[in-house]
């Protein structure tokens, strides 16, 4: 069963950078479009970048130019660099497959952004 290991979150000021990281269990990415998701508190999940298997990347407008999504291979991860960042980007973070059904969500990295 595959499991998904989010990290690298933490609290950081307005304008400030972080990179999250996903571990995944077992060799996937030759088959899934990974995506990165985030949930604001009282709000649904909703997808932030995805990476296809050719290594092609999309945003959600919301991040466009300050997200950045990448893919190892080789170590089974997914990273999201994400730059300039603001209070409303404050969520808990979560990796997984672009296509549903989504894998086991993991226990997802928690990013506050605040003064």
């Amino acid at each position: 069963q595959v499991r998904l290991v989010e990290s690298g979150g933490g609290l950081v000021q307005p304008g400030e950078s972080l990179r999250l990281s996903c571990e995944v269990s077992q060799r996937i990415f030759g088959i899934n479009d990974m995506a990165w998701y985030r949930q604001a508190p009282g709000k649904q999940r909703e997808w932030v970048a995805r990476i296809t298997t050719g290594g092609s990347t999309h945003y959600a407008d919301s991040v466009k130019g300050r997200f950045t999504i990448s893919r190892d291979n080789a170590k089974n991860t997914v990273a999201l660099q994400m730059s300039s960042l603001k209070p409303e980007d404050t969520a808990v973070y979560y990796c997984n497959k672009f296509s549903y059904p989504p894998f086991p969500w993991g226990p997802g990295t928690q990013v506050t952004v605040s003064s």
